[in-house]
């Protein structure tokens, strides 16, 4: 098996679950006692928050790259950021590595159109339900997105850096969020991307009306599955 590298953190309540995930399907594969061969690099939420937040894009690019080079140093042959919004640096980090990074668009761009949908609703941090950085990476592959209204930006956004990433679950909040799925459903969507790795968290295929597609969930199976091919 090749060495996947996690580059987490952001917030370390998803990248716990990247981890689990990762070794729980290489179980799966391998049987027996296997485990997955990983690395991790966990940055401190709160610094690349501020980052977020003061619109410091090209800095928080930095911080990403030097932590992807550390990854390839101790060993990482593929490397997953482990959060949708971060994405928006993704090609910033690719280019201080000179090993494959799985981009997570692309993992559930994949899924989407093997499920014969062309049109998903998505939920995410407002940086990625508003910005193109993934958005764009969708709709380049024919995939139309929509997103919820601007009230439902905001509950989306807000329970993501308030709750979930405190390891918070409340029970109003999955209600929120069915009825955003709702509204999304109503206006024409035909499945929901899950487009932030702490979503999963809160909610699953059981809570939405439509097919469901949880980024974290793919991109781990993919990594899993490059891991143990032979292929580049």
């Amino acid at each position: 098996m090749r060495t996947i590298g996690l580059l987490g953190g952001m917030s370390w309540e998803s990248t716990a679950e990247y981890y689990r995930l990762v070794n729980r399907l290489t179980r799966e594969r391998l049987g027996g006692l296997h485990s997955a061969r990983c690395v991790v690099y966990s940055l401190d939420f709160a610094d690349v928050e501020r980052l977020q937040a003061e619109g410091r894009w090209d800095e928080a690019g930095e911080l990403l790259a030097g932590a992807a080079a550390a990854l390839e140093s101790a060993g990482a042959e593929l490397l997953l950021i482990c959060t949708n919004t971060m994405h928006k640096v993704a090609d910033r980090v690719a280019a201080a590595v000179g090993v494959p990074l799985l981009h997570l668009a692309d993992t559930t761009a994949d899924a989407v159109l093997a499920a014969g949908i062309r049109r998903v609703g998505l939920l995410g941090t407002a940086f990625t339900m508003e910005q193109d950085f993934y958005r764009g990476h969708l709709e380049a592959r024919g995939i139309e997105v929509r997103v919820p209204d601007a009230e439902g930006r905001r509950t989306v956004h807000r329970v993501i850096y308030e709750e979930l990433c405190a390891g918070i679950v409340r029970e109003e909040s999955r209600a929120a969020y069915r009825e955003v799925m709702r509204d999304l459903a109503d206006g024409g969507a035909e499945g929901i991307v899950l487009g932030c790795t702490e979503i999963e968290l809160l909610v699953g295929p059981e809570d939405s009306p439509l097919p469901v597609f949880p980024t974290t969930r793919l991109h781990a199976e993919a990594a899993v599955a490059w891991a143990l091919s032979d292929g580049p």
